[in-house]
This record gives structure tokens, C-alpha cells and sequence, in this order.
């Protein structure tokens, strides 16, 4: 089952502040370390976000539960980089019939999957925190962002855990009718695209209809609503901006001292 409710606890310290306040923290952390190409500032990065993560009340396993696709990803791609590569310059580390691994070919794959964990894992931490209703609410109040948009992402958000639900329902009903793979593993991909192409088909549907009835309550006339919960964006919020921006800037300048900056223009 897809959960996308908070998990940290509610009086931990940075998960109390404002959602937009988080929200625009971490894209401000990953937007900075998108600027290198090496593996010592994501390194860092990475370093300060797990150190900080008791003060948003998280726990390291429930993240890495909440995380294990990202880290599925980071180590896929980084196999696939050491394997086939282009550049293979440096020194050979590892050598065994096709397969060469250079110095090079190491650093590069190693600072793309940092970069990827350090820019990834923010937004990870934001919504583990976060819950729906309370983002929608910052988003209209604090970033002025339309009812509209703002109630249809949490629409969105709340009707994600259903694809779970209507992924086995289209399971269970095909193994009824006696549609089953069994061990052929061309029929399992055949069935694989077949069921996602209707949980697609299922999921516009849900959204059209969805569309019809904010329509019918109002979200389009322009016309200014009211709020039942009020979202306070005070100086501690401010502060966690700036704390973000600025750890991102010290990764950045330890790199530079390093003499391991990478810059991904120029």
C-alpha cells in the first residue's frame, strides 16, 4: 500500500515549521548542489541531511523504507555508469575481461549517484514531514498559489494510496477470469503493461471526474475563499531558508577549497 502521510513526530522541531517553509528549504539545498559534478559536496550534503534528521523526528529506518527506491535507483545507475561508460580515463582500478574500472569512470559514477541522493532525499525528508492538507493550506495562504492548483494537489496526493488498492482489485479480477501469467515471463510483462494501461485509463478517469465536481464547487470562479486553518510563516521559518541555503553554499565551499569542484557549466 502507497502511504503518503507524515511519519516524524509532530513536536520534533523542524517538522512543526511551515510546509512552504520546508518545501522551499529543500528545493533551495537541491537546487545549489546541482551546480557540481563532484562527490565531495553531495557527500556533505548527504552527511548534514542524516545528521539533521533527528530534529525533523524521523527515524533512519523509516527513511530508509520510505527512501529504498531512491537507493534502488542510485545503485542501478551506478552499475550501469562503471559498466558502460564512455570515458575511461585514469587509473585502472579493476580489471576483468570487457569490464574496466577506472579512477574516472569511479569519480563520475560516484558523484552522479551523490548528487541524485543529495537532491532527492530533501524532498523526501519535506513530504515524511508534511502532511497534505496542511500544504495545501501554506500554498494558498503563505505562497499565494491558486485554490485551484493547491486543493487538486491534495486531491492528488489523497487519491495516490487507491492505485495500490485498484492495482490488486485488477489483479484479483484477471486471476478470476483465469488470466495468469504463470512462469512465462513474456506473458508477465504482456500482463504487466496491460493492467498498468488500465490503471492509467482508471487514474483520468478519477481525475476527470474530480476536475467536474471542483468545478461545480466554485474552485474556478475567481472568486477569494475563506480558510479553516490558518498557516503562520514566522521568523523561525525564515530562518530555516536561510540555514538550508547556507549549508548548501559551505558543501559547495569545501569543495572549492578541495580543489575537487566540478562545475556542471563551463
Amino acid at each position: 500500500m502507497i502511504s503518503l502521510e507524515p511519519v516524524a513526530v509532530p513536536g520534533a522541531p523542524l517538522a512543526r515549521r511551515n510546509p512552504v517553509a520546508k518545501l522551499a528549504a529543500g528545493l533551495i539545498f537541491s537546487f545549489l548542489l546541482v551546480a557540481s559534478l563532484d562527490p565531495v559536496a553531495p557527500a556533505i550534503a548527504i552527511a548534514v541531511e542524516l545528521a539533521l534528521l533527528p530534529l525533523f523526528g524521523i527515524r533512519y529506518r523509516v527513511l530508509a523504507r520510505r527512501a529504498l527506491p531512491l537507493l534502488a535507483g542510485a545503485v542501478g545507475i551506478l552499475v550501469t555508469l562503471l559498466l558502460f561508460a564512455a570515458d575511461r580515463t585514469g587509473r585502472v582500478l579493476w580489471e576483468a575481461g570487457p569490464l574496466l574500472v577506472t579512477s574516472g569512470v569511479l569519480v563520475t559514477a560516484l558523484g552522479l549517484v551523490l548528487r541524485m541522493l543529495a537532491v532527492a532525499l530533501p524532498g523526501v525528508i519535506v513530504f515524511a514531514t508534511t502532511d497534505p492538507t496542511d500544504l495545501a493550506d501554506a500554498l494558498v495562504q503563505n505562497a499565494k498559489a491558486p485554490a485551484r492548483f493547491a486543493i487538486g494537489a491534495l486531491a492528488a496526493f489523497r487519491l495516490v494510496p487507491l492505485l495500490g488498492q485498484d492495482w490488486q482489485m485488477l489483479t484479483m479480477a484477471r486471476r478470476a477470469r483465469g488470466v495468469d501469467a504463470g512462469r512465462n515471463p513474456l506473458a508477465r510483462l504482456r500482463l504487466f503493461v496491460s493492467t498498468a494501461f488500465a490503471l492509467l485509463v482508471g487514474a483520468i478517469r478519477r481525475g476527470t471526474r474530480l476536475a467536474v465536481a471542483m468545478d461545480a464547487r466554485g474552485f474556478d470562479a475567481g472568486i477569494p475563499r475563506t480558510v479553516a486553518r490558518r498557516q503562520v510563516f514566522g521568523p523561525a521559518d525564515w530562518l530555516l531558508i536561510v540555514g538550508a541555503a547556507a549549508l548548501a553554499g559551505g558543501a559547495l565551499a569545501v569543495s572549492v577549497a578541495l580543489g575537487t569542484f566540478r562545475p556542471l557549466i563551463g
